[in-house]
């Protein structure tokens, strides 16, 4: 917060706005009086939030540890730096409140490493250090609802005053993959769809319906990233989730086998085979690629459906975080997980001896204690506004906007500030 207050200070200075001046130094007394009151008085008042309780005060840095991925939900007041009506970069599929969520609990919390302290991102500096720079999220849905959340982020100053709007300045006719422009600093922001890393045919439409069996080449990286790779001076790649999907597998172009294919008479190869290949071939190729940027990998996220899935009734109806424990990954995202984790553990061993600088951005335990953040049923403009038992198909996947998502551009901040990772 006091970070938060000097920034604001730095810049009304600069502005030389005198009233405002005034104003805010009005303020920060009257805060300090109120403070200094309510500790005196043994009890302390939260009126902006639609909870009551404690905050909970971070624990200080422990000398040479702090693992940013370790931590808690903690309520926050202040709530998000943006709102869904102030941010023209959400989807109107993340934009719970604009479809009629009715609560509003869930953008009153942060995540909140045990060991150290995690500062809010500073737009205005962000913007700074990468100024010139190119940035790229390569992945599935997931990664562009992180774009998303990092360009509404972007948009906003600590004092919540706006800096300036990314210009689009690609899209590939189908909102995947997009690219946008802040010119006052020459920075690109890049959101590349590539669910697989690999090459694959996929004949899906947005809503999640397949007419066809995915076709992946599992021996073959997915030019649509491998080719710009270098190009790119921050890069997060993230996948995982799609290869639960009915998946016909290539080698040499040439059938290989499949995962739940029914009725093709081709032999059962398990989505665990193809997405342990891949990420091989994946890290090899990042880890011998002599790229000079820093390079991270999204572990993959927890879904929350109860009571069933996306298309046969799953739902999501908590309102608030919980705490670990209470949740459990399923069956199959553990043993992605599991891949990901040993694949990852080799690849980190391989980058220190050539170099590349490869980073973990582990977010799955602290997604798990997030079942309040997805639209749910308010994927949909208000859904319940003709029936109120009517039957919807819910997203327990995707991440409401502002939400819990938010707090990784946090993370992401202090990990390209101080290159922390554990």
């Amino acid at each position: 917060m006091l970070f938060v207050w000097k920034s604001c200070w730095s810049s009304l200075h600069k502005r030389n706005y005198l009233p405002v001046k005034l104003g805010f130094s009005i303020f920060l007394l009257g805060l300090a009086f109120r403070l200094l009151f309510s500790q005196s008085s043994g009890f302390s008042e939260v009126s902006e939030a639609p909870f009551l309780g404690k905050i909970v005060k971070p624990i200080a840095p422990l000398k040479g540890k702090c693992d940013l991925f370790s931590g808690d939900w903690i309520p926050n007041p202040a709530g998000s730096v943006y709102t869904n009506e102030s941010c023209k970069y959400v989807f109107d599929h993340q934009n719970c409140m604009k479809n009629g969520r009715p609560d509003t609990g869930y953008l009153y919390w942060r995540w909140n490493p045990r060991h150290c302290e995690l500062p809010q991102i500073n737009p205005e500096k962000f913007l700074e250090m990468m100024r010139n720079k190119t940035w790229a999220l390569i992945g599935d849905s997931i990664s562009r609802n992180h774009v998303q959340s990092l360009l509404c982020v972007l948009s906003k100053m600590p004092c919540h005053e706006e800096v300036e709007h990314a210009v689009e300045v690609y899209d590939d006719q189908e909102g995947r993959s997009k690219r946008w422009h802040f010119s006052s600093y020459n920075f690109t922001v890049s959101v590349i769809w590539s669910p697989f890393l690999a090459e694959a045919a996929i004949f899906e439409d947005i809503n999640g319906v397949s007419t066809h069996e995915v076709e992946l080449q599992i021996d073959k990286l997915d030019t649509k990233w491998s080719e710009q790779y270098q190009g790119f001076n921050y890069i997060m790649f993230s996948s995982g989730k799609w290869f639960f999907k009915s998946t016909i597998y290539y080698k040499n172009n040439k059938i290989l086998g499949c995962h739940y294919c029914p009725g093709k008479n081709l032999t059962e190869l398990g989505f665990d085979f193809a997405y342990r290949k891949v990420l091989r071939d994946f890290f090899n190729f990042i880890v011998t690629s002599n790229h000079k940027g820093m390079i991270f990998y999204r572990t993959s996220t927890p879904d929350h459906f109860e009571n069933g899935s996306w298309f046969d009734g799953g739902n999501c109806k908590r309102t608030e975080p919980v705490k670990e424990g209470v949740l459990e990954l399923n069956e199959m995202v553990k043993i992605i997980r599991d891949i990901e984790l040993t694949a990852f553990e080799e690849a980190a061993a391989k980058a220190s001896e050539t170099g590349v600088n490869l980073r973990l951005f582990d977010v799955n335990p602290l997604s798990l204690l997030r079942p309040d953040g997805h639209p749910g049923a308010y994927r949909h403009f208000h859904p319940f506004a003709k029936d109120k038992n009517a039957k919807i198909v819910n997203d327990c996947l995707h991440w409401c906007l502002p939400g819990p998502i938010d707090s990784w551009n946090d993370l992401l901040m202090e990990m390209v500030v101080n290159g922390k990772d554990d």
